[in-house]
């Protein structure tokens, strides 16, 4: 019996054994089988994502999947560069977000100027001991005179580049609660033309307004979140009937009215809050039933804040979407604060930030040159 016993056990062992050998040989033949089209999506995305547009649409040719990986991180856009204005001397340094390097420019023409706006590539600028305004172009140097006007607390933009024949120079105070001034110029003219505006709310503006130009309207954001509407063409002004955005008592604090930004993408204003103990709130206005309404997700776009202008983007690598990158720098230069809608977090982590502390002429966002060569 006992032997009996011990032979069905080996013969089961055995058994054990031969199963144990079958599925090990068949998982080396599976794993033999695979190919570089069964990458896990997400690895995927992540070596596709640091190649160039040229590599990425050759990728995009190897299968189904890859070509589905491909385009959904493909980069067709360059994200613009933030701009440093030094307190002394003529280098300026441009920061790219994208590829988290540092370029330098001498540029001698921009000493005594404060920067105001900046759109299409061009910088406009004030000589407040002058009362000098001029457009300048930092990387082909050209410069486009405007007329003396003197630049106090007005906030200030322009509808394109100074080259185009339908650009618009708007800026606007109040005088009041409830009248503002408003003064117009394009290249080209001999003075500004200014015009006093009777609303029909209160709207108070200072250098933290808010200001874009869309769908062929200047948009401004006053200091208590009122929306201000100006139509260069008609020249006619007019405070909506839009109730501010609603946020948290909390946002409230200290420097509140500073940690505001606003852009616009594809016709939609957008409107980014922001306070230094709680994550960012982005609102989109609804220009139909004229309400603001807060966004949960930017589809795939990136927002580049900072005082002045602010700028939107898409089709930027796959790391940077769906966020909100800010106008300051960690790490010695290395890193930029974001915040990932994805994530509801701030990068590096632990980085929110009183914008109350900034000078909000130290910075601004800037499109890069098509050219890199004058970096290299």
């Amino acid at each position: 019996m006992v032997c009996r016993k011990r032979r069905k056990v080996k013969l089961l062992s055995a058994r054990v054994v031969d199963d144990k050998k079958t599925t090990t040989k068949n998982k080396k033949v599976k794993l033999e089988a695979q190919t570089w089209s069964d990458l896990p999506i997400e690895l995927l995305e992540l070596i596709l994502c640091r190649l160039s547009l040229e590599d990425n649409i050759r990728s995009s040719v190897a299968c189904k999947r890859w070509n589905t990986a491909a385009i959904s991180v493909r980069v067709v856009n360059q994200s613009p560069w933030l701009m440093y204005f030094p307190k002394f001397g003529n280098m300026y340094e441009f920061y790219d977000p994208a590829q988290r390097k540092t370029y330098s420019l001498e540029l001698p023409e921009l000493y005594g100027s404060r920067v105001c706006y900046t759109r299409d590539g061009w910088l406009l600028l004030y000589r407040p001991r002058t009362n000098r305004v001029f457009f300048f172009d930092p990387f082909s140097q050209e410069v486009v005179k405007l007329p003396r006007f003197e630049l106090t607390y007005q906030i200030v933009a322009f509808s394109c580049a100074p080259t185009s024949n339908t650009c618009v120079v708007f800026t606007v105070r109040h005088v009041s609660p409830t009248i503002v001034a408003i003064s117009t110029c394009h290249p080209g003219a001999t003075e500004w033309v200014t015009v006093n505006y009777q609303n029909r709310l209160p709207f108070v503006s200072s250098i933290w307004n808010k200001i874009v130009f869309c769908n062929g309207f200047f948009y401004c954001l006053s200091l208590t979140g009122w929306l201000g509407v100006f139509d260069p063409l008609e020249r006619t002004w007019s405070v909506l009937a839009v109730p501010p955005p609603k946020c948290p008592e909390n946002f409230f604090a200290k420097n509140w009215w500073k940690g505001k930004f606003m852009s616009e993408h594809n016709g939609d204003i957008l409107v980014i809050y922001t306070c230094c103990s709680e994550n960012p709130i982005i609102f989109k206005l609804d220009q139909p039933k004229m309400v603001w309404r807060e966004m949960k997700t930017l589809d795939g776009m990136t927002l580049f804040a900072s005082f002045l202008s602010s700028h939107s983007r898409t089709d930027l690598p796959g790391m940077m979407r769906n966020s909100v990158y800010f106008s300051k720098v960690r790490f010695f230069g290395k890193r930029c604060i974001s915040y990932s809608l994805n994530d509801c977090r701030y990068y590096p982590c632990k980085q929110c930030y009183d914008w109350g502390e900034q000078d909000p002429f130290e910075n601004i966002w800037i499109e890069p040159p098509e050219d890199l060569s004058a970096f290299i």
